[in-house]
C-alpha cells in the first residue's frame, strides 16, 4: 500500500486513552505519553496518524479516546483528522470495550469494513515494510480471521509480552499457538534463541463482523451491551447511551478476552522498526547513542557515564560516573533510578498517587490549543501563573465564580475584553479582572504574549471556568 493506493474498505482505528505512567514524570495521567515529542518534532500521536497516510483514508481514520483526554486529542489532530472521528468513551475500560464500540459503529456504516486497530504511542521507522506486513495481514483477516503482527525480537525482552508462532500458511502468516506474558530474563533469551516467538506488537487487523462474531462467543456480556445500543451509535443519543453501558461493563484487553480463546487468530511476521516506547530504557533502541553507549537529551553534562539514559527538559544535570542509570529532569520532578528497574516507575506513580503527591496527575507546565500555562506559585487562597499565547491566539469568553485575577504583561500586547469592555494593555501594564465578569485574553500580534497570572479567592481549580464562546469547541476545561 501506498499514498494513492489505500484501500477503501479499511478502517484505521487508532487507541488514544493510555495513560502511559511508564514515562514519568514528562508524562502525567493528564498528558499522557502519546501527546509528547518524545522522538522528533512530532507527538506520538501525529506520527501515527501521518504513518496510516499510505494506508487507510482519511475518512476512515477513527480515535478512540476518552473524555478527559478528548479535547487533548482534537487539538493535535485538528489539522489532519476531522472532531467527528474522535469517538469518546466515558472511562477508560481497557482495549476490549474500545475495541468493540469501534467494530459496532464500523459495521453499521460497511457490514464488509476491516479494521485495523493500532495504539497511537508506538515508534515505527520503516514505513514501506509497514505497508507490506498490513497488506498481508488484510489478505487474512479478509478471509474471516483476527490478524496481529508479531515483531522479529533483536534482543532477550523482558517488558513485551510474546507471540508463539505455530504452522505456516503462507511466507510471513502463521497460526499463533499462544500468547505468552512478560517474561524473565533468563526465558527472554530461550525466546530470543526460539524462532517461533515473536513480540506481541498490539496491533491487529480483523473483519469488524469478525470481531463481533468473537465477542458474542467468548465475550458475551459486552457483545450484549452494544448490541443493545447499536441503533444510537453515530447520532445524538450516542454519548448517554455509552455513559449507560459503561457503568456497567467490566474493564478487560481483547487479548484476554478474545485473542488468547478464539481459534482463528494468526500472526504476521513482521520486522518494520518497530517500539512501544514503553519506558525510559526503550530509548536506547530508538535514539543514537554516544560512544560509551548513553542516551543523552537535553541541558546536560556528563563525565564518565555508561549505558545510562540522561533527560532534561530545561535545567542543567551534571553528573559523575553513571553507570546504567536512568535520570530524567522536568521543571517540578526528577526520576533516578537504575535502567533494569524502569518497569517499575508505572508502580512508582501509584505511589505517588497514594501518597498524595499530585506531580502524578499534572506536568507543571500544561498545554492548550491557545498556547501553555505554567503554576509558579501556589498556597491558600491564591495562585500565580505564567500564561504564554502563541501568536494570533485567543482564551474563550469565560467567567468565574470564585476567584479574581490580576494580569501583567511581560511581553508581547495583550487584547482584553472585561464586561462589555475591550482595550489593550502592553508590557508591564496590568488589569484586574473581577469575580463574575465575563473576560477573554487575546493576543493580536505576532510573537508570543506572556503575561503572569495572580489569582486570589475560595476556588481557584480549572473546573471554575463557565464558557461562554470558544473558537476550539471547548464546553468546559
Amino acid at each position: 500500500m501506498t499514498a494513492g493506493r489505500t484501500n477503501k474498505n479499511l478502517h484505521a482505528v487508532i487507541m488514544a486513552g493510555g495513560k502511559g505512567t511508564r514515562f514519568w514524570p514528562l508524562s502525567r495521567e493528564t498528558f499522557p505519553k502519546q501527546f509528547l515529542k518524545i522522538i522528533g518534532e512530532k507527538t506520538l500521536l501525529e506520527s501515527t496518524i501521518e504513518r496510516l497516510h499510505g494506508v487507510a483514508q482519511p475518512e476512515n481514520m477513527m480515535i478512540i479516546t476518552t473524555s478527559n483526554q478528548s479535547e487533548l486529542v482534537r487539538w493535535q489532530t485538528k489539522e489532519t483528522i476531522s472532531p467527528d472521528c474522535v469517538i469518546v468513551e466515558p472511562e477508560g475500560r481497557n482495549t476490549a470495550p474500545a475495541i468493540a464500540l469501534a467494530a459496532f459503529r464500523i459495521r453499521k456504516e460497511n457490514k464488509d469494513a476491516l479494521m485495523l486497530v493500532l495504539p497511537s504511542d508506538h515508534h515505527i521507522t520503516r514505513l514501506a515494510a509497514f505497508e507490506a506486513a498490513i497488506s498481508e495481514a488484510v489478505a487474512g483477516a479478509a478471509a474471516g480471521n483476527l490478524v496481529t503482527f508479531g515483531i522479529v525480537p533483536d534482543r532477550p525482552e523482558t517488558g513485551y509480552g510474546y507471540i508463539k508462532s505455530g504452522k505456516t500458511v503462507r511466507k510471513n502468516l502463521f497460526r499463533v499457538e499462544s500468547f505468552v506474558e512478560k517474561p524473565d530474563a533468563r526465558h527472554a533469551r530461550v525466546f530470543l534463541k526460539d524462532k517461533s516467538y515473536l513480540w506481541n506488537s498490539g496491533i491487529f487487523v480483523f473483519k469488524a463482523q469478525t470481531m463481533i462474531n468473537e465477542l458474542k462467543k467468548y465475550m458475551p456480556d459486552l457483545y450484549k451491551a452494544f448490541s443493545g445500543i447499536e441503533k444510537q451509535l453515530g447520532t445524538d443519543q450516542e454519548s448517554a447511551a455509552l455513559k449507560n453501558v459503561y457503568s456497567r461493563i467490566k474493564a478487560d484487553s481483547i487479548d484476554y478476552g478474545v485473542l488468547e480463546k478464539s481459534k482463528k487468530v494468526f500472526v504476521v511476521r513482521s520486522d518494520f522498526g518497530w517500539s512501544d516506547v514503553g519506558s525510559w530504557s526503550a530509548l536506547g533502541e530508538i535514539v543514537k547513542k554516544d560512544q560509551a553507549g548513553n542516551v543523552v537529551l537535553g541541558n546536560s553534562v556528563n563525565m564518565d557515564a555508561e549505558g545510562s539514559i540522561v533527560f532534561s527538559s530545561g535545567r542543567l544535570i551534571a553528573s559523575i560516573g553513571l553507570r546504567d542509570m536512568v535520570v530524567v529532569d522536568t521543571s517540578d520532578a526528577t526520576l533516578i533510578c537504575p535502567r533494569q528497574r524502569v518497569q517499575e516507575v508505572k508502580n512508582l506513580v501509584e505511589k505517588l498517587k497514594e501518597t498524595g503527591k499530585q506531580e502524578y496527575l499534572l506536568p507543571k507546565t500544561e498545554e492548550r490549543p491557545w498556547g501553555h500555562f505554567a503554576v509558579l506559585e501556589k498556597g491558600p487562597g491564591y495562585q500565580i501563573k505564567h500564561i504564554c499565547l502563541k501568536p494570533k491566539a485567543r482564551l474563550s469568553l469565560q467567567m468565574h465564580n470564585h476567584r479574581s485575577e490580576h494580569w501583567i504583561v511581560v511581553s508581547g500586547i495583550a487584547k482584553v475584553q472585561k464586561g462589555e469592555e475591550v482595550f489593550y494593555i502592553n508590557k508591564n501594564e496590568s488589569t484586574y479582572i473581577p469575580t463574575t465578569v465575563k473576560h477573554r485574553l487575546e493576543n493580536p500580534g505576532m510573537i508570543p504574549l506572556k503575561i503572569i497570572e495572580i489569582q486570589s479567592g475560595e476556588h481557584l481549580g480549572e473546573d471554575d471556568i463557565i464558557r461562554f464562546d470558544d473558537i476550539y469547541g471547548r464546553t468546559k476545561q
